[in-house]
């Protein structure tokens, strides 16, 4: 069965985005930060989306100010299949992308069993969230920015079970960003 990993960057306060849905606060862009989030991003597998992250994502990957700024990343990124939850998105114009329009879980499940690949969802809360709710998320990636937003939308919103986490690994950058890796379970 594949692994699905969720990655997220969130402020101090569990934010994934403030109040109007803006995510800038996490655009700390440094030579260190860049080359660990190409690193991150050659892991290979599958990429699952809810629509609006998928929209951004496909505004600027398959660009070519993408091809510049991360060359590995963007080739990486655009290569791999990927997988976008949405009721009302009708097509996908990313390379390699599809939409699917089933039950959420149910659909996961699926993936999961039949996927002979690494499943990872970037962004994405609400999607998150809900397969939280079911106990499906096998590793959440957090990186954690040091600001702190006050309102906004909360990472696992609404989840109202309290899933064990183990710690596997972290580390602090110098931009004061804190990357942790928690296995569910």
């Amino acid at each position: 069965m594949a692994q699905l990993t969720s990655f997220m960057q969130v402020s101090v306060d569990g934010c994934y985005a403030d109040a109007t849905g803006d995510m800038s606060f996490a655009h700390r862009d440094d030579d260190e930060s860049r080359a660990f989030m190409t690193e991150n991003a050659m892991g290979g597998g599958m990429l699952v989306f809810g629509r609006v992250t998928y929209e951004q994502m496909a505004q600027y990957w398959p660009t070519a100010l993408a091809a510049e700024n991360a060359p590995a990343a963007a080739a990486s990124i655009n290569a791999m299949p990927k997988v976008v939850f949405s009721r009302t998105l009708k097509q996908t114009t990313w390379q390699n992308s599809r939409v699917v329009k089933g039950e959420l879980v149910r659909e996961i499940r699926k993936l999961k069993a039949e996927s002979k690949v690494g499943i990872a969802i970037l962004g994405s809360g609400s999607v998150v969230a809900a397969l939280a709710r079911e106990n499906l998320i096998d590793r959440y990636q957090l990186m954690i920015v040091p600001v702190v937003l006050g309102d906004g939308k909360r990472f696992l919103e609404g989840v109202e079970t309290r899933p064990r986490l183990t710690l596997e690994k972290s580390r602090t950058f110098r931009n004061g960003n804190v990357f942790v890796t928690y296995r569910g379970g």
